[in-house]
C-alpha cells in the first residue's frame, strides 16, 4: 500500500490549527488511512498517509496538505513498498 510520511513546519504558534486542518482534509478523503502527530525537533508535525492509489496520495500531499496557509515547509518521504514485505 503506498505510504508517505510528511514532515511539516508551521507558522509559530499554529501547530494545533494546522493539525486540525490536516485531519479535516484527510478525513474527507475516502479510503485513506492516516495519523497526525505534533512532534518536538526540527519539524512541528508528522503525518503518515496510506492509500491504495499512489497518484491519489501524491495529489493529496501536493494539492491539499502543502497548500495549507500556515504551513511554511514540508518534507515528504515515500515508503519503498518492496521493503515493507521483508
Amino acid at each position: 500500500m503506498p505510504t508517505a510520511y510528511v514532515l511539516l513546519n508551521s507558522d509559530l504558534g499554529n501547530d494545533e490549527s494546522v493539525i486540525s486542518e490536516v485531519k479535516e482534509i484527510l478525513a474527507a478523503e475516502s479510503e485513506v488511512n492516516y495519523d497526525v502527530q505534533g512532534v518536538y525537533g526540527v519539524y512541528d508535525i508528522i503525518v503518515k498517509i496510506s492509500t491504495d492509489n499512489a497518484e491519489e496520495l501524491r495529489l493529496i500531499i501536493t494539492n491539499k496538505i502543502r497548500k495549507i496557509n500556515k504551513v511554511q515547509s514540508t518534507l515528504t518521504m515515500m515508503v519503498i513498498e518492496e521493503q515493507e514485505k521483508l
